[in-house]
């Protein structure tokens, strides 16, 4: 197993930094092997069968070609939860934790949330978990990762309902929702050279980018829906792109949003807004 190990970081040095790499190397241990942390570090091994290097070997040469280790292990651990993943969804950032927890934490518990763009279903699903009294939702344009959501949803014990919808040609129905959540696709087309291949090559562009002469299309759009889908008092959340913090907010309070909130993510940067009517 050390010898694994070895070999995986020779194999992968300057494709990674060494954080990441060893990062990779625990989460293997543990998800395929069943070999935790402290097992390794405390000196615990084991030799490897023939077909298990193969294994390793194999799982090394998919790291080279940049395939994230979320997709080759079939699954993503997001707010205490493991989720399935594959290229047809995102994989679940820890940010996007941060704002279940917000969503969760202002909620009465026995709210009407709807999740636009649920991809994996890790927001909806995570919502129906923490808020078992809810009546949550979940909409994706794309059936592949809808499919994926559901499986979820089913393995978690969740109780979201799931609809293929595009939020870009959606119309609202009036008083619908106490609580609409997205973490819509806004990274613009100018920022992929500064990206990893490991996103760029893997997961679901239409899930994260928008063109550079629109950035705000989707913040705007679903922003429109909501002033007709959220009831009295209801609430819009957002996952955002740093760089359009102070925008997103001056388009939230032109288009009649109040008590609008900018937070930043756990590494300081903007990331999420709540806003309400």
């Amino acid at each position: 197993m050390r010898q694994a190990i070895l070999y995986l970081r020779q194999q992968l040095d300057g494709l990674y930094p060494p954080s990441e790499v060893q990062a990779i190397a625990y989460l293997l241990l543990d998800k395929r092997y069943g070999v935790s942390r402290l097992d390794y570090c405390l000196g615990k091994d084991r030799t490897l069968s023939p077909d298990e290097r193969q294994e390793w070997e194999d799982i090394v040469r998919r790291l080279q070609a940049s395939e994230p280790v979320q997709y080759l292990l079939g699954e993503a651990d997001f707010d205490g939860q493991t989720f399935l993943v594959n290229r047809h969804t995102l994989i679940p950032r820890p940010e996007t934790a941060e704002l279940v927890a917000w969503v969760a934490a202002d909620s009465t518990g026995r709210e009407r949330i709807l999740d636009i763009g649920t991809g994996s279903g890790c927001i909806a699903v995570s919502l129906s978990l923490r808020l078992p009294e809810a009546e949550v939702q979940g909409w994706d344009i794309a059936e592949e990762a809808l499919a994926v959501a559901r499986r979820n949803n089913d393995r978690l014990g969740a109780g979201v309902t799931f609809a293929c919808r595009d939020i870009l040609r959606t119309e609202p129905l009036p008083d619908s929702y106490d609580v609409i959540v997205s973490n819509p696709p806004y990274i613009t087309a100018s920022e992929r050279r500064d990206m990893h291949p490991n996103v760029l090559r893997w997961e679901p562009a239409g899930a994260l980018f928008v063109e550079d002469d629109d950035p705000l299309l989707f913040y705007r759009t679903i922003a429109r829906f909501a002033r007709t889908a959220l009831r009295p008092g209801g609430r819009l959340y957002f996952e955002i792109n740093r760089a359009f913090g102070p925008d997103t907010v001056t388009l939230l309070k032109e288009m009649g949003y109040h008590a609008i909130e900018l937070r930043p993510d756990y590494v300081g940067n903007d990331r999420m807004i709540k806003a309400c009517l």
